[in-house]
């Protein structure tokens, strides 16, 4: 089975920063660890979703994307616990990495501006997903590199739905508050962290 690489141009353009050389070879020294922390990962976004619909009950197009993209969000969580089991990778609990909530603490207090700043992150994160399922692929073995292929098309089209979901919850442009959070992005992944994880910064060197 091959996948066809979509188009990332969106992707590249979107975020101010390529993922630094440092991640991709602290990745390929820990496979296992990746694969753990993808698979919380996964956990995480479908959590993130979940709590959404949980909380917007009056939007509908969001209630629908979210639902999509948290059944989506588990079956690639399902799909790396296969991996992990079939490779004999014990699943332990591991700490999360600063980005996320690096990002999360940039989120306004009250709304729209709480749920605008939530999407926005989400669809930053989805992004950069994408991009290190892309940067690391072609360092992997055939069925890694054919798992993060496949998941290219999702992770993009998630991006894009946070970002739509965003500008439609404003009552203004949101341009100025996508670069603002994309430069605290840039700073997490080019910064220094002390430990190896999917969205880390440069390991080892914080």
């Amino acid at each position: 089975m091959s996948y066809e690489v979509p188009d990332l141009s969106a992707i590249h353009e979107f975020l101010l920063c390529e993922t630094p050389d440092a991640w991709v070879q602290a990745a390929l020294a820990e496979p296992e660890l990746m694969l753990v922390d993808h698979a919380n990962c996964e956990k995480k976004a479908a959590g993130t979703a979940l709590n959404l619909m949980f909380r917007y009950l009056d939007n509908f197009e969001l209630l629908n994307k979210m639902s999509r993209l948290a059944r989506e969000e588990l079956r690639h969580f399902e799909q790396v616990i296969a991996i992990m089991k079939k490779r004999g990778i014990q699943y332990p609990h591991i700490s999360a990495s600063r980005y996320a909530a690096g990002l999360r603490d940039q989120v306004r207090k009250v709304e729209p501006g709480r749920l605008v700043d939530t999407l926005i992150c989400g669809a930053i994160i989805e992004a950069r997903s994408c991009e290190r399922f892309a940067r690391i692929a072609p360092h992997l073995d055939d069925e890694l590199q054919k798992f993060y292929l496949s998941l290219l098309k999702s992770e993009a089209r998630h991006f894009r739905d946070y970002l739509a979901l965003a500008q439609k919850a404003a009552d203004e442009d949101i341009g100025p508050r996508v670069q603002a959070l994309l430069e605290v992005e840039r700073g997490l992944v080019q910064s220094g962290d002390g430990d190896f994880r999917f969205h880390s910064g440069v390991p080892g060197t914080a």
